[in-house]
C-alpha cells in the first residue's frame, strides 16, 4: 500500500528533500511504505540537472535549490500543488519511460475531472492545454500553455520528486525563469482557466485518479 501525506502550511524546500531522500532509502531497503507526498512551498526556484544558467532570468527575486531531479527550471510556490512520489520503480516493471508516462497520464486524468483537456507533447515533458482565445503563433499554431510539470530522480531504482500542478499560483512569479527551457509558451493554472478550484478540490481528484497502487 503507498501512504498518502498531505501537509498544511508551507513546506520548507530542503526540509522536504531530506524526508524524501530518507524515505527512498528506506523503501529500497525493504523497511517504509512508498509515499505520495501533497504539499505546498514557499517562492523558490528549482534546478534541474539539465538547467542552464541562461534560464535563471531574476536569479535574485528568489531562493534557488539544485534539485538534482531531471529537467531544467522551475518554480514552486503557494497555490501550487508540489506531489512528491517516493515509489518503488523497481516493483513496477523498471521501466522509467512508461512511469514517467504514468505521472504525465495521472495528471491529464486529474484535470479531465475539472473538464480541461491535458495534453502531452513530443520533447516536452509535462502537461499542456490549448488556448484558442490567445492569439495564434506565428505559423498559425494554436496558442498553448504549461498547467504542469514534473520532474523525477531514481535512487536504487525508487523514485522522488514528482509533479506540480498550478491550481492558483502568482503567474508572474515563472517570470524570473525560462519554465523548463520552454521560451515560446506560457504557463497556466486552473483559476487561470476560470475554473473556481480548490486545493482541497485538486486533492480529491488526484487521489481518484491516481494509477498506483494507492
Amino acid at each position: 500500500m503507498v501512504e498518502w501525506k498531505i501537509s498544511d502550511g508551507l513546506t520548507d524546500y530542503q526540509h522536504a528533500l531530506e524526508v524524501m531522500e530518507a524515505r527512498a532509502n528506506d523503501i529500497a531497503a525493504g523497511q517504509a511504505a512508498e509515499l505520495i507526498w501533497l504539499l505546498e512551498h514557499p517562492p523558490l526556484y528549482t534546478a534541474g540537472t539539465s538547467a542552464k544558467p541562461a534560464d535563471l532570468v531574476d536569479p535574485n527575486r528568489f531562493p534557488v535549490f539544485e534539485a538534482r531531479r531531471g529537467g531544467e527550471y522551475t518554480y514552486h510556490g503557494p497555490g501550487q500543488r508540489v506531489v512528491y512520489t517516493v515509489l518503488n520503480v523497481g516493483e513496477r516493471g523498471r521501466d522509467v519511460r512508461a512511469f514517467v508516462n504514468q505521472l504525465e497520464g495521472w495528471i491529464i486524468d486529474t484535470m479531465a475531472e475539472f473538464n480541461v483537456v491535458g495534453e502531452r507533447r513530443d520533447g516536452r515533458v509535462g502537461v499542456w492545454v490549448q488556448r484558442p482565445e490567445k492569439p495564434r503563433y506565428a505559423n498559425g499554431d494554436v496558442a498553448e500553455d504549461k498547467i504542469a510539470a514534473l520532474g523525477i530522480r531514481l535512487r536504487k531504482w525508487v523514485s522522488f520528486h514528482g509533479l506540480s500542478i498550478n491550481v492558483e499560483p502568482d503567474l508572474s512569479h515563472f517570470d524570473g525563469i525560462v519554465p523548463c527551457g520552454i521560451q515560446k509558451h506560457g504557463v497556466t493554472s486552473l483559476t487561470d482557466l476560470g475554473l473556481p478550484v480548490t486545493m482541497n478540490d485538486l486533492d480529491v481528484a488526484l487521489r481518484k485518479t491516481c494509477p498506483f497502487n494507492a
